[in-house]
């Protein structure tokens, strides 16, 4: 089945994750499998924005429970575990809230996984209370990402929720 999503450049980035919302809810709709779903999001956002170097999901490993692993992405080689209370990814798992960073190097115990990275927005995807992992992009352009990119993201992990498997 072929799918295209219909961003244009010329809106603002309200209106076109206003677009894109809906238009992911319609791509996994169908489908049953996690990693086909979660991959096909992953690849949503990253092509709905032109500054969206890196785009991915960490998930809390089972058999470590303090640590994230590297789950579906587009982008370079990444970063494969992040220890809860480490890095952006890591702060953002251990204390269960998104976290903008508008300069990377301004930010405490970043762990540089890619070194084109300026600015990065990590989004916690909680449920029932349990982090299962964290919604990870980085952009290559310094103060890219602001509390509209924040209210979409948790908008857009909250409608995904239920193809996360229950524990």
């Amino acid at each position: 089945m072929a799918f295209d999503l219909d961003i244009s450049k010329d809106i603002s980035k309200e209106e076109r994750y206003k677009l894109l919302l809906p238009q992911i809810k319609a791509l996994i709709k169908d489908e049953k499998n996690f990693l086909a779903n979660i991959s096909n999001i992953t690849s949503a956002l990253k092509y709905s924005f032109e500054n969206f170097l890196w785009t991915g999901f960490y998930f809390t490993d089972d058999k470590n429970p303090a640590e994230l692993v590297l789950g579906p992405f587009q982008g370079r080689v990444a970063c494969t575990r992040i220890k809860y209370g480490q890095g952006v990814c890591g702060t953002s798992a251990a204390n269960k809230e998104t976290i903008i960073v508008k300069d990377v190097k301004d930010f405490p115990g970043h762990i540089v996984c890619d070194s084109l990275s300026r600015s990065e927005i990590v989004v916690p995807v909680i449920k029932k209370g349990k982090v299962l992992g964290v919604l990870d992009i980085d952009s290559n352009v310094k103060c890219n990402f602001d509390k509209t990119d924040g209210k979409y993201l948790n908008l857009i992990v909250e409608n995904i929720l239920y193809i996360f498997p229950d524990e």
